[in-house]
Parts: structure tokens; C-alpha cells; sequence
């Protein structure tokens, strides 16, 4: 099924949009799931973005264990995926599929360490201040496992979560630089593929006295 804005397939990436992904620089990535408990709650969409906001919405089935052209892509050394709220979406990604994302950058940990004057760091408000886009929101408390029956409103909403990140992304990137933050965010981006694991191991804070 092709929408205008976007096409939504089944449970992997198609080749043909496989080979165009693995032309860019960068990807941005988001999940949509039944819950927030990886071990509980399946993963039902993979969405994804390139810099010519080529949008592909990926619909995982019950029960599926791998989506080898999507690993790809996401192991990828020379592609960095641009998520918000990385550590969340990464772990459903590990979880459900097997995959091991790299290299990592988050927009949620580089608005918290950019834009410190600012009280919030959802999706929303970032998109708001950087791109002076207002996302609607509307559908994120979604029943997104009846794949086959997601209505529009829900499709597009997914869409819309990858459309801005890697724009996104640069903007913070300059933010950093200009603060001497940089090198910072790096090593948190790095670091969440450990943080990830103590998640999915279900260790509360092991950095706790």
C-alpha cells in the first residue's frame, strides 16, 4: 500500500528501498509498540527517513523475530540513525528483531545537553522550536497492533515522527559546538548501547550508591 507521503510495507524493507537507504549519510528511525515493556510489549512499526524525505513505514508482524534488509540498514557502521529517545527504540529493536543499531545519535539527549534554557525536550516541542513545525500528537496513544487496520490519522502520525529528525539533528549538532557540548553528546550516544542492555537485563541503576 502507497500513500503520497509515504509508503508502508510488511514486515521488512523492500530491496529497491533498501539499496536507496543505504546511499545516505544518515536515517532516522523511530518505533511504534503495544507498550513501553520490551519483554511484554511487541513491537508493531518500524518508521524510517532519508534526507530526500523518502518516509517508509514498516509494519511488524506478531510473533516476527527478523527483518534481515532493516538489520542491515540499522548495523550499518557508515550510516548514523537518528532517533528521539534512542534508548527506548533501540532496545525494542534489539528485543524483537536481533538488531544491534550503530552508531547511535539522539535528539532527546542532545536537546537536554543544547538547550538548556528550555524546560521540555519531547518531540514535539524540539520540532516546534527547530522547525517551527507543530506535530500533531494526537494518535500517539494508539492501538498500533491491528496492523492491517491502521487508519490514516495513525500512519501519517507515524510518518511524522522520522520526517524532521535529521534536520533536527544538524541543528542541535551546530547548538553543541557552539556550547562545547559536542564531544560530550558523543560519548553518551555511545554509551547507550550499554545502557540499553542494563535495560533489557532490567537493572533499576546500577550507578546508584
Amino acid at each position: 500500500m502507497d500513500f503520497e507521503e509515504f509508503q508502508v510495507c510488511d514486515r521488512d524493507l523492500p530491496d529497491a528501498v533498501l539499496s536507496q537507504y543505504m546511499q545516505e549519510s544518515g536515517i532516522a528511525v523511530d518505533t511504534e509498540t503495544m507498550g513501553l515493556l520490551p519483554w511484554r510489549d511487541r513491537l508493531c512499526l518500524v518508521q524510517l527517513c532519508d534526507s530526500q524525505d523518502r518516509v517508509t513505514v514498516v509494519r511488524i508482524a506478531r510473533g516476527q523475530t527478523e527483518a534481515p534488509n532493516l538489520k542491515q540498514l540499522m548495523e550499518a557502521t557508515n550510516i548514523f540513525k537518528v532517533f528521539h529517545f534512542a534508548r527506548f527504540d533501540v532496545a525494542m529493536l534489539r528485543h524483537h528483531l536481533g538488531i544491534q543499531v550503530q552508531p547511535i545519535f539522539c535528539t532527546k539527549i542532545a536537546s537536554k545537553l543544547a538547550r538548556t534554557y528550555a524546560p521540555r525536550h519531547g518531540l514535539k516541542d524540539v520540532v516546534q522550536e527547530l522547525e517551527q513545525v507543530e506535530l500533531d500528537k494526537s494518535a500517539q496513544s494508539s492501538d498500533w497492533g491491528n496492523a492491517a487496520s491502521l487508519s490514516d490519522k495513525q500512519l501519517r502520525y507515524a510518518a511524522n515522527d522520522v520526517r524532521y529528525l535529521i534536520s533536527v539533528r544538524q541543528k542541535l549538532i551546530d547548538m553543541l559546538q557552539r556550547e562545547d557540548r559536542w564531544e560530550l553528546a558523543q560519548q553518551c550516544f555511545q554509551s547507550l548501547p550499554t545502557i540499553v542492555s542494563l535495560d533489557l537485563l532490567q537493572y533499576k541503576d546500577v550507578f546508584e550508591h
